[in-house]
């Protein structure tokens, strides 16, 4: 068997086994050095658009060139795992979470998945060195789901697919195994600017551009000191992240409900009255969060988010 058509089967097999294990998409880019996206991010970087997230400055090459993570890479896997919910709770009264954190952590859920993919790709492709990541390592994921032709990065910062939106999860397998690239799609955002209208904080400060040092999922999540003044009044009750600039992009009324059982929210979460989120207890935290995102804010960040909702 020529070189090429085992390459050609073994990028068959990758994306059969995403398929299997219920990822929505699978992508492969070339692993390579991203130049394009250095200048960009140095930018980013420089202005300070970061915030306290001061990680975000570690490890610059290492983000940008896949062979530092896995020495010898020759492929980047892109996944997408979807989590839009069969019911959106935000669109009831009082406070709302994120829907990424309505079920399990999704650090937990994909990587397991992950875990079973590397399993398979050893049965049935042989001896392949690689990692895998899920958000847990400094890996542009937006910008090689671009690349492997997933979607494109819309105007919130989001990857965007065409079919469904951008409620799902990215990860990526980085492997020493040589792969069929797939090229990118075009950006179909075109003349909409929904997600920067919409901002209540104006973080998009340019299309494609966003200051996550004035997002309400950094106030709510990254931010441990007590959150500014100049905001008081501007999170439309969003106490752990936000969706805003996705709920109102065109693209996410193609988004489709979720089957993974994990990522059903817990009952008391879908029952809990505003009331019930003003009065939390830890003990209450702890049961409703146990396996979930929201355990990141811890319950004190929590409460201080809450609190904060509650002053005008």
């Amino acid at each position: 068997m020529s070189g090429s058509s085992t390459i050609t089967q073994n990028s068959a097999r990758i994306k059969k086994i995403a398929h299997e294990l219920g990822f929505m998409f699978c992508g492969i880019s070339k692993a390579e050095f991203l130049a394009k996206e250095a200048p960009l991010l140095e930018q980013w970087l420089n202005k300070g658009l970061h915030g306290t997230m001061s990680y975000m400055e570690n490890h610059f090459d290492k983000r940008l060139d896949p062979t530092k993570l896995v020495p010898g890479a020759k492929s980047v896997i892109s996944l997408g795992y979807n989590y839009y919910p069969q019911k959106d709770l935000a669109k009831e009264e009082g406070i709302k979470i994120a829907k990424y954190a309505y079920g399990q952590d999704y650090h937990y859920v994909v990587k397991d998945k992950l875990k079973q993919f590397m399993l398979l790709i050893a049965e049935q492709i042989g001896d392949v060195d690689g990692r895998a990541f899920v958000d847990s390592a400094p890996v542009m994921e937006r910008q090689w789901a671009a690349k492997s032709g997933l979607g494109w990065i819309g105007k919130n910062s989001l990857l965007l697919n065409k079919q469904n939106g951008s409620f799902f999860f990215l990860a990526e397998l980085i492997l020493d195994l040589e792969l069929e690239p797939d090229g990118p799609v075009k950006d179909y955002c075109g003349t909409c600017t929904a997600c920067i209208d919409a901002c209540p904080t104006d973080a998009i400060t340019e299309p494609y551009v966003v200051d996550a040092s004035k997002c309400i999922s950094y106030f709510t999540i990254e931010l441990k000191e007590q959150i500014p003044n100049e905001v008081k009044g501007k999170f439309e009750n969003w106490a752990f992240g936000c969706d805003i600039c996705q709920d109102v992009c065109p693209w996410n009324r193609f988004s489709k409900p979720n089957t993974e059982p994990a990522f059903q929210p817990n009952e008391k979460l879908v029952s809990m009255t505003d009331n019930d989120w003003q009065e939390i207890t830890e003990e209450v935290f702890r049961e409703v969060f146990r396996k979930s995102a929201v355990k990141r804010t811890k319950f004190e960040g929590l409460k201080r988010n809450i609190k904060f909702l509650n002053q005008t």
